[in-house]
C-alpha cells in the first residue's frame, strides 16, 4: 500500500468509524447497497476487495469455510466459479445452502450473506470460462480440485499434458468446472463503532420484498 492509499484509507476508517452506519444510509434492497460499498472497498486500495468467505456444510450438517473470489452480482444473487468434485461443490450440490462473508478489515466493514445456492446455467459458465487467462484456464483441466495429490510434479505434468493438448487452439469450458448463485434470503451489514459498539443493519427477504432491522452488536 502507498503512502496516498494509506492515508485515504485511513480517512475512510475514521470517517466511518465516527459516523457509523444508520438505516437512513441504507438502500431499499441490499444488493445495491453491496455494491456500494463494495466500490468503496476496491476505492480504498485494498487487495483483492472480492474474496469473501464461503461456508457449506454436508447433508448432515459438518461445516467447512474457505475463500472464493465474488464474479458477478446481481438482484438474482452472488457468483462464485469452482470444480464440481471439489468438496465445496459437492456439499453444495447435497445441500444448498451457503453462508458467504465479505470482511474489509481497513475499513471496519463487513458483509454477511445467506440463503439458497443453484449452478448458474452452462451459458454464464462458458462465457465467464471464456474471459480468464489461459493459464487460469489450462489450470482448471490439469486441477482434479480437492483429490489427493502425491507430488507437485503430478500437477506440473498434467498443466505440460493439458498445454500440450489445447497448444494452438482455444481452451474450452471443462464440463466439470462452472458456477453457482447465492440467492440471499438475509444480508448484513456490520460497520465497526468505539467501544465495540457497533452497527449492525439486517436485511431479511419478506415475500418478494426486504425489510431491514437494526439489531444488537
Amino acid at each position: 500500500m502507498n503512502i496516498k492509499t494509506f492515508f485515504r484509507t485511513v480517512f475512510t476508517l475514521g470517517k466511518g468509524v465516527s459516523r457509523g452506519l444508520t438505516e437512513l444510509d441504507v438502500a431499499d434492497d441490499p444488493i445495491g447497497f453491496f455494491r456500494l460499498w463494495f466500490k468503496q472497498a476496491e476505492d480504498s486500495g485494498i487487495l483483492l476487495p472480492e474474496s469473501m468467505c464461503l461456508a457449506t456444510a454436508t447433508a448432515d450438517g459438518k461445516p467447512s469455510a474457505r475463500m472464493v473470489l465474488l464474479k458477478d452480482v446481481d438482484e438474482t444473487g452472488f457468483v462464485f466459479y469452482t470444480n464440481y468434485a471439489s468438496r465445496k461443490a459437492r456439499e453444495l450440490d447435497a445441500n444448498p445452502r451457503a453462508s458467504l462473508v465479505f470482511h474489509w478489515a481497513s475499513l471496519q466493514r463487513q458483509v454477511r450473506v445467506e440463503g439458497t445456492v443453484t449452478r448458474v446455467s452452462a451459458q454464464e459458465s462458458d462465457a465467464y470460462f471464456a474471459s480468464r487467462p489461459r493459464g487460469s484456464q489450462i489450470g482448471a483441466w490439469a486441477s482434479k480440485q480437492s483429490a489427493g495429490l502425491d507430488t507437485r510434479e503430478t500437477l506440473v505434468q498434467r498443466v505440460a499434458a493439458m498445454e500440450q493438448r489445447f497448444h494452438g487452439k482455444p481452451v474450452p469450458r471443462p464440463e466439470f468446472w462452472g458456477g453457482y448463485r447465492v440467492a440471499p434470503e438475509t444480508v448484513e451489514f456490520w460497520q465497526g463503532r468505539a467501544s465495540r459498539l457497533h452497527d449492525r443493519l439486517l436485511y431479511r427477504r419478506e415475500g418478494g420484498n426486504w425489510a431491514v432491522q437494526r439489531i444488537y452488536p
